[in-house]
């Protein structure tokens, strides 16, 4: 099954640095590079990568997207398009959207997981948001479970930007708390503007606990609620690292959705990608 991995990471520490990564020894102070990814990535079918932001300091964001974007123009490298990283709580928004405008562009993030809460709540970074929409651009939400109703309402500040969710919505599968999870996306979901990437859930899980049978309740649950033609495949590399490699984790998804047909894996793994994110 051709794939389109919609979560890849790439760290070149060398030009940018990625604080976050400290307190992870898998991840600190090494790069994770483009050719590492296609090692990574041998025999899983992965046919293009929409590369990801990686959270660099805000002052690094442009030049984030700008180098990633040129990467992207040399077909050999199978990145089909880029999402940038943003702030759209602070002032000069435009001037910046502006200043990563590139045809590989494809949509923003603000990793919310790491910020309070009322971040996304202000009527600036609604507007800014509600703007992307207008500009033909995307939107990825990553944040934790507790945080769906906040991304619930900033899907409905936002009925015009097309919305990902990222990591199937942060359930904690290590800890086994899913219920308040499983009733909030679902009310989520209802949201018809908005996806779900299933990706990020193996490093939730506990390390040597991630198999099938672990992750398929949260998988199906997703497919529940949003549906075949709104959920997408992203590996999160190379932060899946943590618990199981790119190969084990579409290993595991496999296993999963071995009974399901051709048609709809095919909407998962590259229909729906080439869709939502106009690649």
């Amino acid at each position: 099954m051709p794939r389109i991995d919609t979560h890849q990471h790439l760290l070149y520490p060398a030009r940018f640095s990625y604080d976050w990564t400290d307190s992870l020894p898998a991840l600190a102070k090494r790069s994770f590079t483009l050719e590492e990814y296609r090692v990574a990535a041998a025999n899983c079918d992965v046919t293009g990568t929409i590369f990801m932001e990686v959270d660099v300091p805000g002052g690094n964001s442009g030049d984030e997207a700008r180098f990633f974007c040129e990467l992207a123009t040399d077909p050999r490298n199978g990145l089909l398009g880029v999402i940038a990283s943003c702030r759209p709580e602070n002032e000069g928004f435009g001037a910046y959207l502006d200043s990563i405008r590139h045809p590989k562009l494809r949509g923003l993030r603000r990793i919310l997981h790491v910020q309070p809460d009322a971040v996304s709540q202000s009527p600036r970074f609604r507007q800014n948001v509600a703007s992307l929409g207008a500009a033909g651009l995307t939107f990825d939400l990553c944040v934790l479970a507790r945080q769906l109703p906040i991304a619930a309402a900033l899907a409905d500040a936002v009925p015009h930007t097309p919305l990902i969710l990222d990591h199937c919505g942060g359930p904690d599968i290590a800890g086994g708390a899913s219920g308040q999870w499983r009733a909030d996306l679902k009310d989520l979901s209802r949201r018809p503007h908005l996806a779900c990437k299933i990706s990020g859930i193996v490093a939730y899980a506990k390390a040597g606990d991630v198999s099938a049978a672990t992750l398929r309740p949260y998988v199906e649950h997703v497919i529940a609620c949003f549906g075949w033609d709104r959920v997408v495949w992203g590996s999160d590399w190379p932060v899946c690292n943590l618990t199981a490699s790119l190969r084990q984790w579409v290993d595991l998804l496999d296993e999963i959705l071995a009974g399901e047909s051709a048609a709809n894996r095919a909407k998962l793994f590259h229909d729906n990608a080439r869709r939502i994110y106009r690649v």
